[in-house]
């Protein structure tokens, strides 16, 4: 089967095409032979687009069953989110990459936390003389990410605190890095983030205590962020449930939601990598592609930028391709432009994997 797509063909930010084809699951710009008898689609079109934080195989109370978990990519794929990072899932979700009509997923394996710091049921729960062997067992297990939990209410405190000592995270991160895995790290308060950095990590989710002090370290090493905004909305909610027991865990993330979007867009403004990510899979439901891209526009990311995002700059930065010729053919095609306004990505004409229109 040959599929044509025709209109307005957006390669990157700038360069654009008015047509390519798909033959054999595979793009390419060249009319093939049979092009007259192929299924045409029309509109503008992207690739694939990118949730980089999701949990696939994962509810609020821990894993799911594989038909749940089908549930939740096929949720996604309606949405036009086509490359999930899996940022952390106790399920093993291998069987997904059998299955043609299903997003690919990169993961990081299992969430590696502190013991009884973390939700319940998600995590490998270790003490800080585990970590480097838990980190290469997980590296081995994921697609080139690990995910540590960096920070988490300490109940002795009462607050946010590091869950990890210097020392354990340099020696847990060189170890990923020389398995050939990049690490990134959950983390919503100030204090974790200057030792993570400087020990070497990728990638911060969250990033919600990001201050002045630690802006420029990042930008400085490159250290990608996904802030993950419409999961940042759910603060005020959480601090409510926790104000009796924790009040200055309570007033703590009150604080880190009432500036998300000024740090956001300080991150973005001092050249931090920032990609879009929905958090979905824990408390949030899937499909919030859109609605993310959104929030980061709301937070004053430029519109196109917060495009790349989740397209041209999200999967480069993934080591996955776009729109190029021989690359797997998944696309999302939109009735109208989505540069000239990004409210569009809620809306896929049509969505197609491999060649093949799935929805």
């Amino acid at each position: 089967m040959v599929l044509h797509v025709k209109g307005r063909i957006l390669l990157s930010a700038q360069e654009v095409r008015d047509e390519l084809w798909v033959v054999g699951g595979r793009i390419t710009f060249t009319r093939p032979p049979g092009a007259r008898e192929a299924r045409t689609v029309e509109g503008w079109a992207l690739p694939g687009l990118v949730d980089a934080h999701c949990h696939v195989g994962l509810d609020r109370h821990g894993p799911v069953a594989a038909e749940v978990a089908e549930q939740q990519a096929l949720t996604d794929r309606e949405a036009g989110a086509l490359l999930l990072r899996d940022a952390g899932s106790p399920s093993d979700t291998r069987w997904m990459d059998e299955r043609d009509d299903l997003p690919r997923v990169v993961r990081a394996g299992r969430h590696i936390a502190r013991t009884r710091r973390y939700i319940r049921n998600y995590a490998h729960e270790i003490e800080p003389d585990e970590l480097v062997a838990h980190v290469g067992r997980e590296a081995r297990r994921g697609d080139g990410w690990v995910k540590l939990v960096g920070d988490w209410i300490d109940r002795g405190v009462g607050d946010l605190t590091p869950c990890w000592p210097r020392e354990a995270v340099e020696a847990a991160i060189a170890e990923a890095h020389r398995l050939g895995a990049r690490v990134t790290a959950h983390c919503f308060a100030e204090d974790s983030l200057r030792d993570l950095v400087e020990a070497g990590i990728d990638c911060v989710e969250h990033a919600t205590g990001l201050t002045e002090d630690t802006i420029p370290l990042f930008a400085e090493r490159g250290v990608a962020i996904v802030p993950t905004l419409v999961n940042i909305a759910t603060f005020p909610d959480l601090a409510a449930g926790g104000e009796a027991k924790f009040p200055d865990w309570s007033a703590h993330m009150r604080r880190l939601y009432e500036r998300r979007y000024d740090t956001v867009r300080a991150a973005w403004d001092a050249g931090i990598p920032v990609f879009v990510g929905t958090d979905a899979g824990g408390s949030l439901p899937h499909g919030l592609v859109a609605a993310e891209v959104a929030e980061l526009v709301t937070a004053g990311i430029p519109p196109l930028d917060a495009l790349s995002a989740t397209a041209w700059g999200a999967r480069e930065w993934l080591g996955r391709p776009g729109l190029s010729e021989g690359a797997p053919g998944d696309l999302v095609v939109y009735a109208s432009d989505p540069r000239a306004d990004v409210r569009v990505l809620a809306a896929p004409r049509r969505v197609v994997i491999g060649g093949k229109v799935v929805a």
